[in-house]
């Protein structure tokens, strides 16, 4: 099942700055690595889904991309998130 409302309100309440806050780096990182762990776990069981296995390639070269743009500018924010997240670096 993929992400619902609430799941996705509640990461995004527990990672943004300030009240409606969706488009901040650290959030949009914390709804990709939810997706990403979802797009894993369905290609454990089905391997042959190589449409599915490229949309993963690109979402975590998108995760990447923020997480190099929140390292650059914010390294507070980053190491704090990194480490909620369970990322490593």
């Amino acid at each position: 099942m993929t992400m619902t409302k609430n799941t996705k309100r509640e990461i995004i309440d527990k990672f943004s700055h300030k009240p409606n806050d969706t488009g901040s780096a650290s959030v949009q990182v914390a709804l990709l690595t939810e997706r990403i762990k979802y797009i894993s776990k369905h290609l454990t069981s089905n391997p042959k889904d190589y449409a599915t296995g490229r949309g993963l390639t690109l979402l975590i070269s998108k995760r990447k991309k923020l997480l190099h743009y929140l390292e650059k500018n914010n390294k507070q924010e980053y190491a704090k998130l990194i480490k909620e997240l369970g990322l490593r670096k």
